[in-house]
Formats: C-alpha cells, sequence, structure tokens
C-alpha cells in the first residue's frame, strides 16, 4: 500500500510529465483528501459522547493557523517563571508578614534583604524542594486545581487577574526567551503565527495637564472630552525626550524578537493600556501605544486590558473609547483590537452590559472585539450584529477563560449566537499559562461543545489568518502556507483512515 507522501510524489511527477492533464487527477485527490477526513472527523464528534482523546489527537495534528487574542505574560506556565526565578537567584515568601509588608508566594528581587525578611524567603530550589508548597505556588501563579480542591478560595475572577501580580517581577526578564518558548509550544501544535499582546506602551505624561484630563467624567461633553485631549495629545507629540522613550520602546521590540520568525512560523505583537487607571495615566499610555504601534512594523495593533468590571473600567469606559477614536483619527493606520463585553449578568448593574462592545465598535472603531460575552445583553443586539457581519468585526473566543472567569460555557456561551448571526469569529487561548490550556485543548472544547462540520472547523481555522493584522503580503503568505499545511495534514488523514479499513 503506498503512502500519503508517495502518492503526493505521483501527482507531482504526473504534472510534471502531463502537464495540464494531470491537474483534474492532483484536485480529484486533494478533494478524495479532504472528503476522507471530514468523515473522519464527523465520526469523532457522532454521538452524545464525541471520543474525546482520538478527537484531541486529531485536533493538535490539524492545522491551526494563528492566535490572535493572546497575552504573553499570560501564556508561560508558572514552572517556567519558577526556573526564571532561580537564574535571577531572586527569592520568593514562604509566609505573610504584615510588619514586614510581604506576603506569601511574592517574588523578591531585591538583595542583601535584612535578616527579618531573608529568613521568610526562600529560592526556587528550596520551593522545588517542599512539593507541598510548590503546588499551592502553582495554584496561586495559575488556575491549577482551582476546581479540585475544596479550601478557602477568591472568586475564579479575582484568582485570574491576580496571578499576574505573583509572577510579574519576573515575566519581562527573559523576553526573548519567553518568545522562543511560544515560539516552540506554538510550533508543537502546528500554529503558524502568534498575535501576542506583549507590553504596555512606555510611560508618559505631562504633569501640568492630568487635572484638566482627570476632571473629566461621564457627564462631560465630547467637546469637553475633545478639548482636554487635544491640549494634552500637542503637548505629549511635541516632547522631545516622549519621541525618544518611544523610540526606544520600539527598538526594543525589535532587539527581543530578534530571530524569532522563520519560514514556518511568525510573531507580531500588540501593545495596550491598563484600562484601570486615572484618565490622564490611561490617554498618556494610548498616545506612546499608538505612536510605537504608527512607528513599527513588528506592533501591529493596539489594545485595552484590565478587568472590565473594576470601579474606573465601568465609570470610565465610554471615556476610554473617546480615548481611542480622537487618536485613530490621528494614526488611522493603527489596528485595534478591544477587549470587550468580558461580562455577564451580576458581574455589574444591567445597564453595565448594555453598550460596552457598541461602544468598542461604533466609538473606538473596533476591528476586532475580544471575548464579547455580553453579547445577550447589549441594546440593539440584532443591529449591533448585522453591523458587525457587514463591517467584518471578528469575536475572539476564549472558551477556557470565559469558562473559569465568568462561569459561561457550554450552551450558554454566545458563539452559536455570532455563528447564526453571521458575525465571524476565531479561536484562542487568552492566557494558556494562567489557564493550563493550549490552542488545541481551546479547539477542543469548540469541536466536542458545538459539533461544528469540518468545513466549518477549517473556515474558523482560516480566519485566524484572515482577521489577523499582518500586511497584506504577510497574510497571502501565510494563508498560502496553511493552503500547504492542509494539503498535507489531509493526505495523511486520508492515508490513515484508508489503512484503518
Amino acid at each position: 500500500m503506498k503512502s500519503p507522501a508517495l502518492t503526493l510524489l505521483a501527482c507531482a511527477v504526473l504534472t510534471a510529465s502531463a502537464g495540464a492533464l494531470a491537474k483534474p487527477v492532483a484536485t480529484t485527490n486533494a478533494a478524495q483528501n479532504t472528503a476522507a477526513t471530514g468523515q473522519y472527523y464527523a465520526r469523532l464528534i457522532t454521538g452524545a459522547a464525541p471520543g474525546l482523546a482520538e478527537l484531541n489527537q486529531f485536533l493538535t495534528a490539524l492545522p491551526k493557523g494563528g492566535d490572535l487574542h493572546h497575552h504573553y505574560s499570560g501564556a508561560i506556565y508558572a514552572e517556567t517563571y519558577l526556573d526564571w526565578v532561580g537564574r535571577k537567584n531572586y527569592c520568593i515568601y514562604r509566609d505573610d508578614n504584615a510588619e514586614l509588608k510581604v506576603q506569601k508566594y511574592r517574588i523578591e528581587v531585591k538583595a542583601d534583604l535584612p535578616p527579618p525578611a531573608k529568613n521568610l524567603c526562600i529560592t526556587a530550589d528550596e520551593v522545588k524542594q517542599d512539593n507541598g508548597f510548590y503546588r499551592a505556588l502553582l495554584q496561586h501563579w495559575s488556575d491549577k486545581d482551582y476546581d479540585n480542591h475544596t479550601t478557602e478560595q477568591p472568586p475564579p475572577d479575582q484568582q485570574f487577574f491576580d496571578t499576574f501580580g505573583y509572577f510579574g517581577p519576573i515575566s519581562d526578564e527573559y523576553a526573548h526567551e519567553g518568545f522562543q518558548w511560544l515560539k516552540d509550544r506554538a510550533k508543537a501544535e502546528n500554529v503558524q503565527y502568534l498575535e501576542t499582546m506583549f507590553k504596555s506602551g512606555p510611560h508618559v505624561a505631562i504633569a501640568g495637564l492630568n487635572a484638566s484630563l482627570d476632571s473629566l467624567g461621564p457627564d462631560s461633553s465630547d467637546q469637553q472630552v475633545e478639548q482636554a485631549l487635544l491640549a494634552y495629545y500637542n503637548a505629549l507629540a511635541s516632547d522631545p525626550a516622549i519621541a525618544e522613550k518611544i523610540s526606544s520602546y520600539v527598538k526594543m521590540v525589535d532587539e527581543t524578537a530578534a530571530g524569532i520568525d522563520d519560514a514556518d512560523f511568525t510573531m507580531r505583537y500588540q501593545t495596550y493600556v491598563v484600562r484601570g487607571f486615572a484618565p490622564s495615566r490611561v490617554f498618556a499610555s494610548l498616545y506612546s501605544s499608538f505612536a510605537s504601534a504608527h512607528a513599527s512594523k513588528l506592533i501591529v495593533g493596539v489594545n485595552i486590558v484590565g478587568p472590565e468590571n473594576g470601579v474606573v473600567a465601568m465609570r470610565d469606559y465610554g471615556l476610554h473609547m473617546k480615548m481611542f477614536r480622537f487618536l485613530k483619527q490621528r494614526f488611522p493606520d493603527v489596528k485595534l483590537a478591544l477587549h470587550a463585553g468580558e461580562l455577564t449578568l451580576g458581574m455589574v448593574p444591567p445597564d453595565g452590559l448594555d453598550n460596552h462592545i457598541a461602544q468598542a465598535i461604533q466609538i473606538a472603531g473596533a476591528q476586532r472585539i475580544g471575548h464579547g460575552i455580553d453579547i445577550g445583553y447589549e441594546q440593539n443586539a440584532y443591529a449591533l450584529m448585522a453591523a458587525m457581519k457587514q463591517k467584518q468585526v471578528a469575536v475572539e473566543v476564549n472558551l477556557s477563560s470565559n469558562a473559569f472567569i465568568l462561569g459561561v460555557k457550554n450552551e450558554a456561551h454566545p458563539l452559536l449566537t455570532y455563528k447564526s448571526h453571521g458575525v465571524p469569529f476565531v479561536i484562542a487561548t487568552d492566557d494558556a499559562g494562567v489557564s493550563r490550556s493550549t490552542l488545541s485543548n481551546e479547539y477542543l472544547l469548540y469541536a466536542s461543545r458545538y459539533k461544528p462540520s469540518y468545513a466549518e472547523l477549517k473556515a474558523t481555522v482560516y480566519n485566524s489568518l484572515r482577521y489577523s493584522f499582518l500586511d497584506a503580503a504577510d497574510k497571502q503568505r501565510q494563508l498560502k502556507l496553511l493552503d500547504q499545511r492542509f494539503a498535507e495534514f489531509e493526505a495523511r488523514m486520508a492515508g490513515l483512515v484508508k489503512d484503518r479499513r
């Protein structure tokens, strides 16, 4: 029996010798491979109890294009961060001490600690020698075992966002190595493109103008907002020291990313602003993020991050969207993928659910929406989804984090709502290290819960490149590479099916 590789080689020889006459043979063979792969996949998802183990194998081997909703610091596993702590000779507190202002499981980066604190701070090797403490540390630095133990726990959303405070001091120390780790992980899962939220824009500020921005509130008129933003923008844009900071930031991204791209893998970067700060700080950070993205070939978009249900995030949400609109008008080439609608009933009052996705699209000009869970509570949701379909605003679906943070999963998740209204969507990881997940596992959840046809599954994979922020030439190159990968995958699956008959 011929192998799939020999079958493809035979097709190539026929094409070379017979020219156009051989093309229908190759096309037919590819179509047969696609059909056989689709039939095999359909058997795996058929019935009330899909063959999850075999389905997982299939989806791990599946070409998955790109991951478009991806946080660098949240993607790396806690075990890797602990290794980095050891290499930096940092230590980790083994107990709380209010008098010393130290907290258990926190990283200490200071050298030569005085004896009281030093006695409480243990090395990474010592952590690994204490299995109980090691396990507990992983449970604080990620969502590991959250559902499997019954000790007192914080709410899931607090648990999720608290993890960043634990590993934050080490997350940037080996960023190039971190990129390489992510690349290796992606290639092992047949992922060819990552678009990761790496770092917030450089900190810049004009102290004398902070008060005018910080006095803005939900009731401020558009004219008041515009005047305050324009004054701050002009000051930021004319400051040589700020321009130098932005230039240094772009250079840092370039240097950190050096050597990561190759023929089979590409990584691009988003910068972002944290939504929980005062308006002046948010706007200054947004300016530096937009300016950095405008100046860089590698920084392809700007985002906004942080708990959307926070007091400041809720109060200033509309103001933040107006800031994005203002800067988008001045940097029209900068693309926007905004976290919006990462909320559900009970997290905030009902009126807090009715316009976040709409404002992100209609005011800020978002080209992709991260999460988009509260769509069912948005005012004029049907018209909004029609507009998303017409404008091709894709939703970044993060099944594991939506289930953990919001408790939204299975039939309660709006994925099928978006699908039924023709709104494009992609499958993404969000924070795979925190969630202890992978992109393959996210596809496993997608396939086993919602049972898309093989054609629909494949279209979802292609969406992850079509809705990327790559430039046109790079996007076409990635799509051609995905075509090739699917041809090889389907030939392999067709051979597998034939061998098992």
